[in-house]
């Protein structure tokens, strides 16, 4: 069965292309080994995938966000539908069938150390036949934002596929290679330093400003590098040195679905108008704001929240 939620209203400041995932998640006191059984806790739900994460980070700081992803016709894509609704987030472009929802097995011991097995499901089945015939959606967006989730040939299409003027945001995670065309249409490539060692091989370098130089050189418009506590740095090719953007201080207590939340802030300051390190200056905000509380979505902060930082 194939169905969608409904119309798109005119305008977004912000469309996500990419995956929805359920997060089942149980605590164990050490991870089984091969052949073995271990008990665990009771099972959590949490909705996760870092197309839906993202989504769900912009509206929360009110943005116009849309989703253009896929679940399955199950109990795991209706509560990744319904947290998108709760947000705020238009889901009509989230497209139902297929396959089944998007799974990330995950267990935890007790120093917070997880095992992860991600079963994509249906984020797999979202095809670049998908993104053309959501043409419509996709002239509504000034920013779209893209991870690599969902099949990289996806991530090719909606590239092709931007309107004039629409900026594209890419976070390569899990990192993987790029093709050309991709790398060309970045503004900016946004990627951690695991990433970028990943995307630039041995001759990486061993600065962000190095990486930057780097990156840079592959095509992309600007480049985004997050560097945890210390903040960011970004660098555009349209001009001037790379700039550091220094993030607060703030007592950490989960990392989980941070860089969501910055990539999905910096793409939506983007699309205000605002300048890359004005952007990257309120993203590492809300990334800051993130990891002062447990979980991933549910971390996510409002604009006041990122305001009294």
């Amino acid at each position: 069965m194939q169905k969608n939620e409904g119309s798109a209203p005119s305008r977004h400041d912000l469309l996500v292309v990419g995956s929805a995932n359920a997060d089942l998640v149980v605590g164990v006191d050490r991870r089984p080994g091969p052949g073995e059984t271990v008990l665990g806790s009771d099972l959590v739900v949490h909705p996760g995938g870092k197309g839906a994460n993202q989504a769900v980070a912009a509206a929360r700081l009110g943005a116009r966000t849309a989703l253009l992803a896929r679940v399955g016709d199950d109990a795991h894509g209706r509560l990744l539908r319904a947290s998108q609704q709760e947000a705020g987030v238009d889901t009509g472009g989230v497209l139902v069938g297929g396959a089944p929802t998007g799974v990330a097995l995950i267990t935890v011991d007790p120093s917070g150390d997880n095992s992860i097995v991600v079963s994509p499901g249906a984020n797999a089945r979202l095809t670049p036949g998908d993104i053309r015939a959501a043409a419509p959606l996709l002239a509504t967006a000034r920013v779209v934002s893209v991870q690599l989730e969902i099949p990289l040939d996806t991530v090719a299409e909606t590239a092709r596929s931007l309107a004039p003027g629409t900026r594209l945001v890419l976070n390569p995670s899990p990192p993987a290679p790029l093709p050309d065309e991709v790398l060309a249409a970045c503004d900016p490539l946004v990627v951690n330093e695991h990433e970028a060692r990943f995307i630039l091989g041995e001759g990486a370098g061993s600065t962000p400003e190095s990486w930057a130089r780097g990156l840079t050189a592959l095509g992309p418009r600007s480049v985004v590098i997050t560097l945890g506590a210390d903040g960011a740095l970004v660098a555009d090719t349209r001009g001037g040195d790379p700039v550091r953007v220094p993030s607060p201080r703030v007592d950490a207590v989960d990392t989980t679905g941070a860089g969501d939340a910055f990539t999905a802030a910096l793409a939506w300051r983007l699309g205000l108008g605002e300048d890359l390190a004005e952007a990257a200056g309120y993203a590492v905000r809300v990334g800051a704001a993130a990891v002062t509380k447990e979980g991933a979505q549910a971390s996510f902060p409002t604009a006041e929240e990122v305001a009294a930082l």
